[in-house]
């Protein structure tokens, strides 16, 4: 029940989870799982929801010891790590290692961070050597290491999508143990290096937060062009590849990047200040009976849901606020945990909003009443979600639909930037071979 609990949050915090690669997963033997690590504790669920097989985790020893998340850890079957930033003994760590190679040597998987903290940064931290050492010294046969990147469309908000991408599976070669038990330093360090370029190849790397704000501007702009709705992988690799060019063109050709980029920056801000995103700029235009068929579709939906929805808003806005607040004062100082904060406090206060609910309702009407409430409260809260998604996106395609209808001309002069720069970058990427 609690390893059921974490994939519900899950599925309800992000709209869309995708998964890339499954079939570089073993379904037996063991498996080591190395991430990269931009969201705190959303990481490890990705992965234990969306592996495909049992996962117990490496996990920093602070975790254990704190409440709720303390007991969704060890429900996770995660193995404590003693680190010298926590003021832990290190000493504590040789049980660590033994019980990794118990689990691993049973046929289980593991999954460790090698960067060994969660973070914001545009790319990987240097790898520790952890999982180096515990696979190269592990003494199992058939081990094997997954690389699995993780990649989010907005890790601090809720309803966006994560990726999780598995890469070719790497065999572990045994090797003989030096005097000290543990494995020698030169295959430590091959292995770590390699493990550190096989788990870059499946994330975003970029030298500052600019150039990846660039290359998903870029993407957006690319796919709306062509007029299609890639899935998140294709969405990583597209984004990948205009890292890579950004790079070479910084060193081939800094003045063409920065004509580019500014043309780019300079299309998102005139979007931005007609309050539209770039799926709102259809590159066929607006239709007549699709916006008709849409518009119906949308508002039979929304006058539907509407009761349940309004009645959900208004029973749940505490909690809501309270979730809110939290996740910003939390999010100041640490970015890379806001979806957790927010998972972790509305893991608190809905729960709690649905029993006062009952138990306002059982002074009312009894047992029935209270029973009725603590169904029909989740339902409308689930309600309420989708009521506010549905809108959104009819309030943006109104948006749209005026915008064509009113300012033709303006219209007209986005769509046709927005086709001259997809060739531009086009015309690039064969310049340049990228």
């Amino acid at each position: 029940m609690l390893r059921e609990l974490p994939c519900t949050v899950l599925r309800l915090f992000f709209r869309r989870i995708e998964v890339a690669g499954q079939q570089h997963v073993p379904s037996a033997g063991p498996v080591i799982f190395i991430l990269n690590h931009p969201n705190a504790l959303m990481d490890p669920l990705v992965l234990l929801c969306r592996a495909g097989r049992p996962v117990s985790f490496l996990a920093k020893e602070p975790l254990f010891r704190m409440p709720v998340i303390g007991t969704l850890v060890r429900a996770m079957d995660s193995i404590p790590v003693y680190r010298k930033m926590d003021q832990a003994d290190t000493a504590n760590n040789a049980k660590t290692f033994a019980a990794a190679r118990q689990l691993l040597a049973r046929g289980g998987s593991l999954a460790l961070f090698p960067e060994g903290t969660s973070h914001s940064d545009p790319k990987l931290k240097p790898f520790r050597t952890g999982a180096a050492r515990i696979a190269l010294g592990s003494g199992v046969p058939g081990l094997r290491i997954v690389p699995a990147g993780l990649f989010y469309t907005d890790k601090t908000t809720f309803r966006s999508g994560a990726l999780l991408c598995f890469g070719d599976a790497i065999d572990v070669a045994l090797v003989e143990p030096g005097p000290d038990g543990e494995p020698p330093a030169e295959p430590v360090r091959a292995l770590t290096t390699r493990l550190e370029s096989a788990l870059g190849e499946l994330t975003l790397q970029a030298d500052h937060h600019e150039a990846l704000r660039l290359a998903e501007s870029a993407d957006r702009l690319l796919a709306t062009a062509a007029g299609t709705k890639p899935d998140l992988a294709e969405r990583l690799e597209r984004r990948q590849r205009l890292l890579r060019g950004y790079a070479k063109l910084r060193v081939d050709a800094p003045e063409r990047l920065g004509r580019l980029s500014s043309r780019i920056l300079r299309y998102t801000s005139a979007l931005r200040n007609a309050n539209l995103t770039p799926e709102l700029l259809p590159a066929g235009g607006y239709r007549a009976t699709t916006v008709a068929l849409v518009a119906v579709k949308a508002l039979a939906t929304l006058l539907v849901l509407l009761p349940l929805a309004v009645a959900g808003m208004i029973a749940h806005f505490p909690a809501w606020l309270a979730v809110d607040l939290i996740a910003n004062r939390f999010g100041r100082q640490h970015t890379d945990g806001i979806a957790t904060a927010k998972a972790v406090a509305g893991m608190l206060f809905y729960p709690v909003t649905w029993m006062i609910l009952a138990w306002l309702a059982w002074r009312q009407w009894g047992a029935p009443g209270a029973i009725g409430a603590l169904v029909l409260a989740p339902v409308a809260g689930w309600a309420a979600i989708i009521f506010l998604e549905r809108f959104d996106l009819l309030a943006g395609g109104t948006r749209g639909v005026l915008l064509a209808l009113t300012g033709k001309r303006k219209f007209l002069r986005l769509v046709a930037e927005r086709t001259a720069i997809a060739e531009e970058l086009a015309a690039v990427g064969r310049e340049f071979g990228i």
